[in-house]
């Protein structure tokens, strides 16, 4: 039982490390949007970017969390001998 819960706990660090990146990419490209919103061009060629880097990394957000909680899964079934 020790080493599923060290399983589960690696996952959810993971989960967060996970969360906090795509927090810290959106901050940044808001603030890369927000420093080029007075130069027209420029402003409409970011804020295409920001849209397309916002789902680039929401994407990759939920493979990753769905990839650990596979992960986490079948070593939840390995540990506790589950069928399912």
């Amino acid at each position: 039982m020790s080493q599923y819960r060290d399983i589960q706990s690696a996952v959810r660090v993971e989960k967060l490390r996970i969360w906090f990146a795509w927090i810290c990419g959106n901050i940044i490209l808001l603030i890369i949007a927000n420093a080029t919103k007075d130069i027209a061009v420029v402003s409409v060629i970011t804020q295409l970017l920001l849209v397309g880097g916002f789902l680039a990394l929401t994407v990759a957000l939920f493979r990753m969390t769905g990839a650990l909680n596979r992960k986490a899964a079948a070593a939840r079934r390995e540990v506790l001998g589950d069928d399912m």
